[in-house]
């Protein structure tokens, strides 16, 4: 980046803003009607950093898409404080369209303490060598480089999977925060589908229904991570699955859930 010029990623938190109240005006059009949810996350983790100290960072959210966000129609982020502590701040955060709640979150910051640093090793799902380039159809893909197992040939960017942005991102830790929020809901939902389903377009109605992140350690978006995603449920229509994000030194990064509605 150069100058005044901000990432795509600040420029999706640059609100109008009115006390604790967030407005994001007349999102752009994807290529179907309803909002990507990662953005809507992301969005919303930082329109409640906005209101936390600098020194303060990103511990944890948890949240639930409560219906599908449009396009074309501004997007209102209402903040509220719920705790401010010595260590943590909790914030609440509702993404409103129209009167209409389309999401809803907690999310929690924390102002970093030396202690303990471990995480359990785990062999990789793919090799960074062995993926290989792709350009899923997928809303925002251009944003990324993606690096997929060969087996992957759907139009979907399938975990395990490598991926990095394309362009600069502020070395910001709450900018950076929202960048990860926003890629960990690339991958999700297609491995949640019910187990032998085959994943092809038109194959039924799915779509996210909660999602979560942990932010263990430092994120820079320009280097390549591993993200992998493994399915621990299907019943009742509900897909559950659990992700981990590592660097290319196989550090974890970041903690991810999400449950996702699959109608066949």
């Amino acid at each position: 980046m150069t100058g005044a010029t901000k990432s795509w990623i600040q420029q999706l938190l640059q609100f109008d803003r009115d006390g604790d109240v967030f407005v994001y005006p007349d999102p752009k059009g994807g290529p179907g009607p309803r909002l990507f949810g990662g953005m809507i996350a992301a969005q919303a983790l930082g329109a409640a950093g906005a209101t936390v100290e600098p020194d303060k960072l990103p511990q944890s959210l948890h949240l639930y898409f409560v219906r599908g966000g449009q396009y074309g129609v501004d997007i209102e982020l209402r903040v509220e404080r719920t705790r401010d502590g010595r260590s943590f701040d909790t914030r609440r955060v509702t993404a409103v369209q129209q009167g209409k709640v389309i999401l809803e979150m907690i999310a929690s910051f924390h102002r970093p303490e030396a202690g303990a640093d471990w995480f359990a090793a785990a062999t990789p799902a793919v090799e960074f060598d062995a993926a290989i380039p792709k350009t899923p159809d997928l809303e925002f893909a251009s944003r990324f480089d993606i690096r997929a197992t060969p087996t992957d040939t759907s139009l979907f960017a399938v975990p395990p999977f490598w991926i990095r942005t394309k362009d600069a991102i502020e070395d910001d830790p709450l900018t950076r925060a929202a960048t990860l929020t926003f890629m960990s809901d690339l991958g999700p939902v297609p491995v949640a589908r019910p187990p032998g389903t085959p994943l092809r377009p038109g194959l039924g109605f799915a779509a996210s229904l909660d999602h979560s992140v942990w932010f263990h350690r430092p994120f820079d978006p320009q280097q390549w991570h591993r993200y992998e995603v493994n399915q621990a449920n299907s019943s009742d229509s509900r897909g559950l699955v659990h992700g981990a994000l590592y660097d290319r030194a196989g550090t974890l990064i970041a903690n991810t859930a999400q449950e996702a509605l699959w109608r066949i």
